[in-house]
């Protein structure tokens, strides 16, 4: 299991100027290479154009003034990998969270293919523009390809998060997925993958927590599902989720964003916790938010902000949530995924990366 201490360690060095830790290193960093560029010409082999766009109003037949929803990151964020702007992970997001709110959600994705962390100032100050009541960040996969320190990787998070937190919206971040569930990679680079992957989900966590937001493990999310059905859950090319995987994705960070806008209470939750032991037990369990919170009255214990965490949907308190809230994870997983390439207007992609 990931120790609480590592992802402290690398959260400490973001928030101090420090280079943190790294997960791999000395001889065997040669044929982590050799694998890396092996495994990045499978990926890239597969033709891809870019990401549908999938901006606009959701849930036109409610009444009342839009929310206003924004999705920054990487390809993940983007929806690369699937062929209508309806498959997206935010469009997805958005039809779900407007069944949720009952009213109409505008949606504004400011994400591009192959961004990484630092690229998150310059989205940051295009969603700002927007003035939006909520924000989903999904990022981190090209930091961990491109050999990001730790700490410079989630330094970058951390004051997107802040930006965001300080303009007057929620926050809710979906960590940096596990890469050792992608097929193209092989051992030892697979299990380095899943290593360096944990390390950056947990310290990512505990930057989020800090600056009031929240925040829910990606991890291997679609690891089980890829491993029974790799053809459904991954796209062409065995990296990028297919849209039934975004909308695995998807059903697992709606319902922290309906609780961010007090839409639905908080579900039970284990008793609280320093934020690096609870972002160190989500990262080995992918779905689960960890969120602040207080004990005896102050939000600070002596290992630092206390926080507490929220399993994933599999779980049996699934029959606990309101309808509101289920109405909108039925939203995301009503839309049936196609095949068909169509003619559309696209983003325009600086890489084929996560």
């Amino acid at each position: 299991m990931l120790r609480a201490f590592t992802a402290r360690r690398i959260a400490a060095a973001a928030a101090y100027g420090g280079g943190g830790i790294t997960a791999i290193g000395g001889v065997t960093f040669g044929l982590i290479v050799v694998e890396a560029r092996l495994a990045r010409r499978i990926i890239q082999a597969t033709p891809y154009g870019d990401p549908p766009v999938a901006d606009g109003l959701y849930g036109e037949r409610f009444g009342g003034a839009p929310l206003s929803l924004v999705m920054l990151g990487d390809s993940t964020a983007a929806g690369l990998g699937v062929h209508t702007p309806e498959e997206t992970p935010a469009a997805r997001l958005a039809t779900g969270l407007a069944e949720t709110a009952g009213r109409p959600i505008r949606l504004t994705n400011v994400a591009r293919s192959g961004s990484r962390s630092q690229a998150l100032g310059e989205q940051v100050e295009h969603a700002l523009q927007t003035r939006p009541d909520i924000a989903v960040i999904m990022i981190g996969a090209n930091d961990v390809t491109g050999r990001v320190s730790p700490a410079e990787s989630v330094r970058h998070l951390a004051d997107a998060v802040g930006r965001l937190r300080a303009a007057g919206g929620e926050v809710v971040v979906g960590t940096c997925p596990d890469l050792g569930s992608v097929k193209p990679l092989m051992q030892p680079l697979r299990w380095f993958a899943r290593r360096a992957c944990r390390q950056l989900a947990a310290a990512q966590m505990i930057a989020v927590v800090e600056h009031g937001a929240r925040s829910v493990s990606l991890g291997d999310l679609l690891g089980r599902e890829f491993a029974a059905d790799p053809l459904s859950m991954f796209s062409e090319d065995r990296y990028h989720p297919s849209a039934r995987g975004y909308a695995a994705a998807a059903t697992a960070v709606l319902p922290s964003m309906a609780a961010a806008l007090g839409l639905e209470p908080d579900l039970p939750t284990e008793t609280a916790r320093p934020v690096s032991r609870a972002a160190a037990e989500a990262a080995e369990r992918a779905g689960t938010e960890v969120s602040g919170a207080s004990v005896a009255g102050t939000e600070r214990g002596p290992r630092g902000r206390w926080a507490t965490l929220r399993y994933p949907l599999q779980h049996p308190w699934r029959q606990a949530l309101g309808r509101p809230l289920s109405t909108g994870l039925a939203a995301i997983t009503a839309i049936t995924p196609t095949r068909l390439r169509t003619r559309r207007t696209r983003r325009p992609a600086t890489e084929t990366s996560a």
